[in-house]
């Protein structure tokens, strides 16, 4: 992995982190590098991973944001040791089939979470399927999302639903603050599972529907399901483990 190609949010911080180290290391280009060293924080991780997923090159990102749950710690010595002893995560993304009112129809991916979302002051008022399978009727809410486990410490953990360990194959269906049934607390699901909302009353109670990045409003329907096509390779230093900072998240007060 000696061949390093930088990329770096547009922040001051990570401009100047990016000058010194193509100054130490140099700079390979997109098309011959062994690696990406990402400088910048969990969103900019975040599209850097979905503007370069035919790159085929793990990625490894050092915290020059507010957030670095996907990042290592910024260290601008011995990186080319710490990238051949950096320990590897695939991480596979949702995709989104969402169709809208007025027929348009839009596919996207997301490596943290596909939620949607009420557009107005109305409640929206969704019905859930799993493989085909009515499981809830009327879930009146502001909103819902499948969550994949790298996603699920993000929004997915803020609107109450559980954190789960990288290696558990499973993913997170979980509410945003649910009005009927009000106790309705989500529910966990192989990882599988094909997942179908219906909105109902779209026309009065509109929805959008956002895969990481990429929304749509005005949704009718939306289909959620993990790709295991596609998977994206991420390293931590053997301090920074993914699945045991997952899992030690779970016991944080």
């Amino acid at each position: 992995m000696q061949r390093i190609c930088f990329l770096a949010d547009k922040t001051e911080i990570a401009q100047k982190s990016l000058e010194r180290l193509r100054r130490i290391y140099g700079c390979s280009s997109m098309t011959k590098a062994d690696v990406f060293v990402v400088l910048g924080g969990d969103g900019f991780m975040l599209q850097t991973l979905h503007g370069h997923i035919e790159k085929g090159v793990p990625f490894y990102g050092m915290n020059r944001g507010s957030v670095g749950f996907l990042m290592n710690k910024y260290q601008e010595n011995d990186l080319s040791d710490r990238l051949e002893t950096a320990g590897l995560v695939t991480l596979h993304p949702l995709v989104m089939e969402a169709f809208a009112i007025n027929g348009k129809h839009k596919k996207a991916l997301a490596f943290n979470e596909v939620s949607l979302w009420r557009q107005s002051r109305q409640t929206a008022d969704i019905s859930i399927s799993v493989d085909g399978v009515q499981k809830l009727a009327d879930l009146i809410c502001d909103g819902v999302l499948v969550s994949t486990p790298a996603g699920s410490t993000a929004y997915n953990f803020s609107a109450h639903g559980p954190i789960l360990p990288l290696t558990s194959n499973v993913l997170a269906l979980t509410p945003i603050s649910p009005f009927r049934p009000r106790r309705w607390q989500g529910a966990i699901l192989p990882r599988h599972a094909t997942v179908s909302f219906d909105v109902l009353q779209g026309e009065k109670r509109p929805v959008s529907a956002v895969a990481d990045f990429t929304e749509m409003r005005n949704v009718v329907k939306v289909t959620v399901k993990e790709d295991e096509t596609i998977g994206l390779n991420l390293l931590f230093d053997p301090e920074r483990n993914l699945a045991d900072r997952v899992l030690d998240e779970q016991f944080l007060g």
